[in-house]
């Protein structure tokens, strides 16, 4: 059977034996019920597990709400105008309100950056800022020891309402609920700690009990406070399908059921050979953007399989610590070390990298010079078809295949 993946602004092509396909793995037509504007009403008029907003809030009380950075899909300028009704309606002033956009360890936005992602009428009705993690107040810390030391403008709030959107997370579970928290609005010390954690074998996409990356988010959450939260689902056009508002832990688990019944596809057994595709620009414009899929594609090899990454990379590898990380290591496992040594945005996507490559092989088919491609661990080809030849000669001719069209967007899940 003949099948065509998104390769940059084109297609690659490839045959797969009808006798070898295992199935082909599309996420779920994310049709919303209603419109965004209506759905995100609905969540916080049916709350999970907690009162209305309105009913939680007191006049006068100083209310933080916490927002994801512009490095996030989250559309806060979407939700913001029915948030700020309901506070209202709960007699809460505008001078009293501060929107927070949870920077992390990222930089810092401009005031055109935070206008755009509060939207005209929350930047022009309220305070809003970046969180600092220069000024923070130690508000304990975790059992597992990570220091909870949170924004002050957050940590002096009478109430907060955390915002996000859930997406899976290759160490965190998920994205969403506490994590406005940590790492949102923490420290870099902070972050370090929590972060450190991801070589664990049960920081894992999809995985919340046992994931240690996840219980100490959620209990740095539970020590700082949270009073509500409001989380989405986006389709593949980050358009609002599904929205949760209430209790911070439930109706966070409420939204990732909801999550993993669009694009968690479940799969009997693994295979010996994962062909993956993010789906085409600009999802593949670099390597560092092309890692997601290819991190959600290890779900589904077996251990000494290959997994083939069609990723056309037209910017090359994307991210200048990455970059360094990857080209600096002399062997995948140095990265894995360095990452437990020194938790580092760009570096992590190194070790995560490095970490498949301890499961499984990675042919690379992308328009990257062949010499780069081998000096940061992967085998390059020019074709999909090509990659796919070699897997055969290497695992034999009764290999069995899964298809990953949409890689970045699918979560294979072993039943």
């Amino acid at each position: 059977m003949n099948y065509e993946l998104g390769y940059g602004r084109g297609i690659q092509k490839i045959e797969i034996p009808d006798t070898n396909l295992m199935g082909v793995l599309l996420p779920e037509n994310a049709a919303a019920e209603r419109s965004e504007e209506q759905e995100v009403l609905r969540a916080l008029n049916e709350p999970i597990k907690s009162l209305k907003l309105r009913e939680i809030i007191r006049p006068g009380e100083k209310i933080a709400i916490v927002a994801s950075d512009m490095t996030r899909p989250m559309p806060t300028a979407k939700v913001m105008p029915a948030l700020l009704d309901e506070l209202y309606s709960g007699g809460a002033r505008p001078e009293d309100i501060t929107l927070v956009f949870a920077i992390g360890s990222h930089r810092h936005h401009t005031d055109e950056e935070r206008k755009m992602l509060a939207g005209e009428r929350a930047w022009r009705e309220i305070r809003c800022v970046d969180s600092d993690p220069g000024d923070c107040i130690h508000l304990g810390t975790t059992s597992g020891g990570t220091p909870v030391d949170i924004t002050r403008t957050v940590a002096e709030a009478d109430r907060r309402i955390c915002l996000g959107n859930i997406e899976y997370h290759y160490f965190a579970g998920y994205s969403g609920g506490a994590k406005a928290i940590m790492p949102g609005v923490s420290t870099r010390a902070a972050i370090q700690s929590n972060h450190s954690r991801m070589t664990d074998p049960s920081a894992a996409a999809a995985k919340l009990d046992g994931n240690p990356i996840r219980e100490d988010i959620e209990e740095a959450g539970r020590i700082c406070g949270i009073d509500f939260i409001l989380n989405v689902v986006l389709d593949d056009h980050k358009r609002i399908v599904r929205a949760f508002a209430g209790d911070p832990e439930k109706a966070h688990r409420a939204g990732c059921r909801a999550l993993d019944m669009l694009y968690g596809k479940h799969i009997t057994s693994p295979a010996d050979i994962v062909v993956v595709s993010p789906g085409g620009e600009p999802k593949d414009i670099n390597l560092y953007q092309a890692q997601k899929a290819l991190d959600n594609a290890k779900h589904a090899v077996k251990s000494g399989g290959v997994i083939i990454l069609t990723a056309a990379c037209a910017e090359g590898l994307g991210e200048s610590t990455f970059e360094e990380w990857m080209t600096e290591a002399s062997k995948p496992g140095d990265l894995i070390q360095r990452i437990k040594k020194e938790f580092k945005l760009g570096g992590h996507k190194a070790a995560a990298i490095a970490m498949v490559m301890q499961n499984a092989s990675i042919y690379l088919v992308s328009d990257l010079p062949p010499e780069l491609v081998r000096g940061i661990f992967f085998t390059p080809f020019k074709s999909a078809q090509e990659a796919l030849d070699e897997a055969f000669r290497k695992l034999g001719r009764n290999a069995g295949v899964l298809l990953m069209p949409c890689g970045g967007s699918t979560l294979p899940l072993l039943k």
